[in-house]
């Protein structure tokens, strides 16, 4: 699946990302020029995995109709760069789970959140391929 990001400078810094089923929105804080009107790269980033890891933890607690009756997840995120320059990325992931559920059973639905497909991407190596193409020749 393709996803267009389509900046409208009128706006300062605000883009539009679109999958083709669905619309978001992206910005940057004021401080860099823009108005704040929508969720920056790094918080879409860490709402990817607070979303896949809540998703992935609700079909398995339906499939095995668990005694749950909150799940919420939270991610916070600390950037950091080493003494190379190299920016280091720690993502911190909160899992609050009410409901009568023995130990066994939140080990395994942590075991189960370390499986969703964005942790497991995010912990994986990540190759990204570039290209630069003419803006005009856009269809």
């Amino acid at each position: 699946m393709t996803i267009e990001a389509k900046l409208h400078r009128a706006n300062g810094a605000l883009t539009t990302l679109s999958n083709g089923r669905h619309v978001w929105n992206a910005d940057v804080d004021e401080s860099l020029g823009s108005h704040d009107l929508a969720p920056d790269p790094h918080d879409l980033l860490d709402s990817s995995l607070a979303a896949c890891t809540t998703l992935t933890l609700e079909l398995y607690i339906r499939r095995r109709q668990m005694a749950v009756t909150d799940l919420r997840v939270t991610v916070d995120h600390v950037e950091d760069k080493d003494e190379s320059g190299t920016v280091r990325y720690q993502m911190q992931r909160r899992i609050f789970i009410e409901g009568d559920l023995p130990e066994a059973d939140r080990q395994r639905l942590l075991e189960i959140a370390n499986k969703c497909p964005i942790h497991k991407l995010l912990s994986g190596q990540i190759s990204i391929q570039s290209e630069m193409v003419d803006g005009s020749q856009h269809g």
